[in-house]
């Protein structure tokens, strides 16, 4: 059998869940965000192009500043189930241009 407590504790109980679930999803968005800004920053430093971000909802953008090649990729955190977080996260990567190399800046 159930007691008052426990009924009174299990919303509370799923509250948190889905709090900890949605962090645990911020962070790994903000993981990816941090893999694909590093991975378009060396791209345009070695002469090549930004690839696409394999974040759904993803914005790469990738500009030369100097002789540093800066990528910022901003994506939405991704929900568990039916559930949405709506929370942009975005990270930043600078690579040093490699000698020689031609500017491709983009924007994805």
């Amino acid at each position: 059998m159930f007691t008052a407590e426990f009924a009174a504790g299990l919303p509370a109980l799923l509250l948190l869940f889905a709090v900890g679930g949605a962090a645990v999803s911020a962070a790994t968005t903000r993981l990816r965000c941090v893999d694909a800004a590093r991975d378009a920053a060396l791209a345009v430093a070695r002469g090549g192009t930004a690839p696409r971000a394999p974040i759904p909802g993803a914005v790469i953008r990738v500009t030369v500043d100097g002789d540093q090649a800066v990528a910022t990729v901003a994506a939405p955190a991704v929900g568990i189930g039916r559930f949405r977080v709506p929370v942009t996260v975005s990270a930043v990567a600078i690579a040093a241009l490699e000698p020689g190399a031609p500017v491709v800046p983009s924007e994805r």
